[in-house]
């Protein structure tokens, strides 16, 4: 389904973003828990793309497995890294001739061993190009195209100091053809609201999905700080992790009802709409579901405030 649709049939959605394995083994075992995951009726599933295009064939296989084998719409995430006109119109074609029907448009970052990569040979160095360059594509065609999404960061892009510019930066990724904004992880709401405040400021007027993701070990804690540079954990979650003495049921606890919290006032605060950062796990997503007390994400459709 088109991203614009399912926009339009939900007032609220639920998503859910896994990475594509390295073996085949651990791929079957991930497809399982993706298909598992119906039950929960998720409004899409994302597949992130391995830094300059690393998990490139994986990523299409799995998003295309998503796509013929279950009810499921699948969402692919694309990078610019490492990546010439040539190769991303290769990549588009491929998408589009399996049916794939939405993206999610990233800079993206160099693989490991080439944090020096010279962005100059890349076609494009910014995700508004990727996604200007997409529409230029379209342009002449017949239908919608992709459905498109870009990132945001309620608590400011890493390589932006100056949150003024940040979001003309955003405003301009937007402006150049996405359909919707799905941001980075945050565990204080309060961030969300305001980026959501300055998004309607700055005249940007798509659906705005907030990124979550429940820490559920002390590894789990370490990792998200390698994911999310400058992603702030409020001292009271720390606090409440510490009292745990690193017992990795005990973390899991405080990590999901952490999250179930966020959710229930992101719920009943009009949130557009829940992405949930996986690390290729469902079991704290599958619990966060029975403490709202719901079985699937249309029971969480237009919750009264």
């Amino acid at each position: 389904m088109h991203i614009q649709d399912i926009f339009r049939d939900r007032s609220t959605t639920f998503s859910f973003e896994f990475f594509p394995p390295k073996s085949d083994h651990a791929s079957e075992e991930l497809f399982r828990t993706i298909a598992q995951l119906q039950s929960l009726a998720p409004s899409f599933i994302s597949v992130t793309y391995g830094a300059g295009g690393s998990t490139r064939e994986r990523t299409f296989d799995l998003i295309v497995r998503i796509q013929r084998e279950t009810a499921l719409t699948g969402v692919s995430h694309l990078t610019c890294v490492c990546h010439s006109r040539e190769e991303i119109a290769g990549i588009l074609d491929r998408y589009e001739a399996a049916g794939i029907e939405n993206i999610l448009a990233l800079a993206g970052d160099p693989p490991r061993g080439m944090e020096g990569y010279d962005r100059a040979r890349d076609a494009f160095a910014h995700a508004e190009e990727l996604v200007r360059y997409i529409r230029e594509r379209e342009s002449g065609r017949p239908g919608r195209g992709f459905g498109v999404g870009v990132a945001g960061f309620p608590e400011g892009h890493p390589a932006m100091p100056n949150r003024l510019k940040e979001m003309d930066f955003l405003k301009r990724k937007v402006d150049a053809g996405a359909d919707y904004l799905c941001t980075q992880l945050f565990f204080n709401n309060a961030d969300f609201y305001d980026f959501r405040e300055r998004c309607d400021l700055a005249g940007i007027r798509v659906p705005i999905i907030a990124g979550l993701m429940p820490i559920t070990s002390i590894e789990n804690l370490a990792r998200i700080s390698e994911l999310a540079l400058g992603a702030r954990v409020p001292a009271r979650l720390l606090r409440a992790i510490g009292r745990c003495d690193s017992e990795t049921a005990a973390v899991a606890k405080v990590g999901v009802h952490w999250a179930t919290e966020q959710c229930r006032d992101l719920l009943d605060n009009q949130a557009r709409g829940i992405h949930f950062y996986t690390l290729n796990r469902s079991d704290a997503t599958r619990q966060i579901y029975e403490n709202l007390g719901v079985k699937d994400s249309a029971a969480l459709e237009h919750r009264p405030a």
